[in-house]
């Protein structure tokens, strides 16, 4: 029986209450002028570079502003089909297949490989797009601690045998920065029977002698069958993608609902990203540049004695533990013209509130001096 009409006002009034009283209440706030971005996912500063928005515009201009229908109906354009090569070219693998989002790229393999019958192992701290992912295929996910490959092989080894299995795990984890160990997950996954799943969101286009990320062309198909990557962080655009064997691949075409049924990615976007890969072949010295900003960051924030965690990622995550906390840090930051994201539960565990500083190729000395200088005045100040 539905709800009496009254109740769904009622629902959402006491669970908005309810996170309010929690500290938790998220709000949006529009990026204003003369801010300095600490708090996106622009690795490599290529969303406003000038030849991606000109790139964008030329394949509006060549293929519509949009594409007008699903991949599988009239949608699937030549410059489509031309990104998906180049992709499965930096990441060598045979083939590669655009989703809309890293969010629907998640759950449409995830719920087209699992059901009911499948078993799960994922890494406790992966994105939340793979552990819906599993929930909507009926799977149930065993979680293993993170990074623990020991935890890993123990769950693995004493689930049943006569089933398929399945390991998850981020790359690059998004609130801590650090790298899952790839070399070891395939491994024990190996050991095991099980394939093995890896989103690497946030190494792709930072991570790899060529971009490639943390697994690209070093750990091959056979070794990472399934491989996750986005466009909308280190490339700048939108969308991602999967890539692995042509079995695979055709495979998501006919069984991935989040890919069959949406339609097919602005032809602009996928014109930008083209333009976007190319920067990333012919422009190394981006990548240099990026590492050079996290070492000098990391080494300055240790002799100020702030605490970051241990990440050689552009994600350098300060834990303060506290919600309230994190919220007023974040609020100074803003008045000082800083823009820091404030993470809080349910993104993180309870008690490991965080600023999630994210770094990029195009911050300057004078800026990192400004974000390390404020940090330390409001460590000093007791800002709790």
């Amino acid at each position: 029986m539905s709800p009496p009409p009254h109740a769904w006002p009622e629902r959402l009034s006491e669970a908005a209450a309810w996170r309010r009283a929690q500290g938790l209440w998220r709000e949006r706030h529009t990026r204003q002028a003369g801010l300095i971005d600490f708090a996106g996912n622009d690795y490599l500063g290529l969303a406003s570079d000038p030849r991606l928005a000109e790139a964008q515009a030329a394949g509006a201009r060549e293929f519509g502003a949009g594409a007008g229908a699903s991949h599988l109906v009239s949608g699937h354009l030549e410059v489509h089909e031309a990104l998906e090569r180049r992709l499965a070219e930096l990441v060598g693998r045979p083939r590669a297949l655009l989703f809309s989002t890293g969010y629907m790229a998640n759950l449409g393999t995830l719920q087209a490989l699992c059901d009911n019958d499948t078993q799960v192992f994922q890494d406790r701290l992966n994105h939340a797009s793979l552990l819906d992912g599993a929930g909507l295929a009926g799977a149930r996910s065993k979680r293993f601690h993170h990074r623990d490959l020991d935890d890993l092989d123990r769950l693995l080894a004493r689930s049943p045998t006569d089933s398929a299995r399945l390991v998850v795990s981020d790359g690059v984890f998004s609130m801590d920065g650090d790298v899952a160990n790839i070399g070891g997950l395939a491994e024990v996954s190996a050991r095991h029977a099980a394939w093995l799943m890896i989103d690497d969101a946030h190494g792709l286009g930072v991570l790899g002698a060529h971009g490639d990320g943390c697994v690209g062309r070093a750990h091959g198909v056979d070794r990472v069958p399934i491989l996750v990557g986005t466009l909308g962080k280190a490339l700048g655009t939108g969308g991602a993608f999967v890539a692995g064997s042509e079995a695979l691949i055709e495979y998501l075409i006919q069984f991935a609902r989040p890919y069959v049924y949406t339609t097919a990615q602005p032809p602009g976007v996928a014109a930008a990203t083209l333009a976007a890969l190319d920067v990333l072949a012919t422009e190394p010295e981006r990548r240099g540049r990026l590492r050079d900003t996290i070492t000098y960051f990391r080494h300055e924030a240790s002799l100020l004695n702030l605490p970051l965690a241990d990440s050689f990622t552009p994600i350098q995550p300060l834990v303060l533990g506290e919600s309230q906390g994190v919220m007023r840090w974040a609020v100074r930051l803003r008045e000082a013209g800083l823009l820091v994201g404030a993470i809080r539960p349910p993104t993180v565990p309870r008690g490991e509130a965080r600023l999630r500083i994210t770094l990029r190729a195009t911050h300057g000395r004078e800026d990192l001096d400004r974000l390390l200088e404020t940090l330390a005045g409001l460590q000093r100040e007791g800002v709790l």
